[in-house]
C-alpha cells in the first residue's frame, strides 16, 4: 500500500492545521467548546472559506475531494488541534445530499450552512435501520413525527436532515429546526448535541430507500473518527514525551528511566497500529471491501485510543488530569471517539453479522 500523501492533501492539511492553531489553542478551547453555541461561528466561516466543507465532497457533486483519503487528511488535523467545529455532523449531512442530488441544498452546505443528521433514536443508537419516526405526504407536503438522540453539531444548526420510515420505506427529509423542538446540551469532551422532537413537523422530501446511503456515509463518519483519533493520538504522545523529559525526580529526567521509555514506545505503538489500519478503512471506503475495513478500523482504533489516553494520564501524573491542561481534554476526547457512531464492541457485531452473511 501506498503510505505517501498527494501533494494537494498535504498543502489542505498544513493549511488546516495552521488555521486550526491560530483558532483552537487550548485557553479558547477551554471555554468555547463548552459553551453555547459550542463552537466558533467564525472559525466555522474560515473553514468554508478554505473549502474543508468542499473536500469532502466529490467532484461530481461540486466539490473537489470526498475520498476516503481527503478525509483521512482533514480529520487528522481536525483531532490534532482536539477541534469542536462540527465537522463531523456536516460530513454525514454532505454525504447524504450528496447520495440523493440535493443540488440546491449541498451547495449551501459546501459554502457554510450548517447541516446535520438526525438519525439515532433514545431506544437503541446503534439500530439505524429499526426507526419508530414516521413521515408522511400528501398534497400539503411531508409532516414527520418522532424523537432523535444525540444529534451532534444541533446547537445552531441551520438545516436538520432526518431519517424516518414511511410505508416501511426509509426517507431523508430536510426539517427547518425552528419547526422542531431542540433540546441543546453540551458534551462531556467538548462540541454540543441535541435532542430533537418532532411531532407532525412540517419537513421536505429529499429522498427514498436511503438505507445503503446512511450505511456509506456512517461509514464515511467512522473513518473521519479513526483518522481524528490517529491525530489526537499523535499530540498526545508528543505532549506525553515532552512532560517526562522535562520533569525530574532523584535529580533525574523522568525520561531516563528505561521503564517509563518501554511505555511511551508502546504508546507509540499502539499510535502506529491506528495510524495504518486508519490508512487501509480510508482507502478501501466507497469500495466492496470499504464496510468490513471500516469496521475493523474503527473497532482496533477505539481500542488504541483508549489505552493511548489511559497511559498518558498515568504518565503524566495528577496534572494529566487538570481541566487546565490541555493534555486532559485530548484524552477526554479520545475515549469519547470510541462511542461515536458504534463503539469498538459494535464493531465486532457488524464484523460477525457480515462474515455471516458471507457464509
Amino acid at each position: 500500500m501506498d503510505f505517501t500523501t498527494s501533494d494537494d492533501r498535504q498543502m489542505l492539511a498544513e493549511a488546516l492545521r495552521r488555521l486550526l492553531a491560530d483558532t483552537w489553542d487550548p485557553e479558547t478551547r477551554a471555554t468555547a467548546a463548552y459553551t453555547t453555541p459550542y463552537h466558533l461561528p467564525t472559525a466555522w466561516k474560515a473553514l468554508a472559506e478554505m473549502g474543508v466543507l468542499a473536500a469532502m465532497v466529490d467532484e461530481d457533486h461540486g466539490g473537489f475531494g470526498g475520498t476516503g483519503l481527503d478525509l483521512l487528511a482533514i480529520f487528522t488535523e481536525v483531532g490534532r488541534a482536539t477541534c469542536p467545529e462540527p465537522l463531523l455532523a456536516t460530513l454525514l449531512a454532505l454525504r447524504l445530499l450528496s447520495s440523493v442530488d440535493a443540488g440546491d441544498d449541498l451547495e449551501t452546505v459546501m459554502a457554510g450552512t450548517r447541516a446535520v443528521v438526525a438519525f439515532a433514536e433514545p431506544d437503541d443508537p446503534d439500530a439505524v435501520h429499526d426507526l419508530a419516526t414516521t413521515a408522511h405526504g400528501g398534497g400539503g407536503g411531508w409532516r414527520v413525527t418522532g424523537r432523535k438522540s444525540v444529534v451532534h453539531g444541533g446547537p445552531g444548526a441551520d438545516l436538520l436532515v432526518v431519517t424516518a420510515m414511511a410505508d416501511d420505506v426509509m426517507v431523508l427529509l430536510a426539517v427547518d429546526p425552528s419547526d422542531a423542538a431542540m433540546h441543546d446540551y453540551g458534551l462531556i469532551d467538548g462540541g454540543g448535541a441535541s435532542e430533537v422532537v418532532l411531532e407532525d413537523t412540517p419537513a421536505r422530501l429529499l429522498g427514498t430507500d436511503v438505507g445503503g446511503a446512511l450505511d456509506a456515509a456512517l461509514d464515511a463518519g467512522r473513518v473521519a473518527l479513526c483518522a481524528e483519533a490517529v491525530g489526537a493520538m499523535d499530540r498526545l504522545v508528543d505532549m506525553t514525551t515532552d512532560h517526562l523529559g522535562a520533569r525530574k525526580q532523584f535529580g533525574r529526567p523522568l525520561a531516563s528511566f528505561q521503564a517509563l521509555q518501554h511505555r511511551v514506545v508502546d504508546l507509540s505503538l499502539e499510535r502506529e497500529q491506528a495510524r495504518s489500519i486508519t490508512i487501509r478503512a480510508a482507502a478501501d471506503l466507497d469500495t466492496p471491501a470499504g464496510p468490513r475495513s471500516v469496521a475493523l478500523a474503527k473497532h482496533l482504533v477505539g481500542q488504541c485510543a483508549r489505552k493511548v489516553a489511559e497511559e498518558s494520564i498515568q504518565l503524566h501524573g495528577g496534572i494529566g488530569m487538570t481541566w487546565e491542561y490541555p493534555g486532559a481534554h485530548v484524552a477526554k476526547r479520545l475515549v469519547m471517539l470510541d462511542a461515536q457512531l458504534g463503539d469498538s464492541d459494535h464493531q465486532v457485531q457488524r464484523v460477525v453479522a457480515m462474515d455471516a452473511a458471507d457464509a
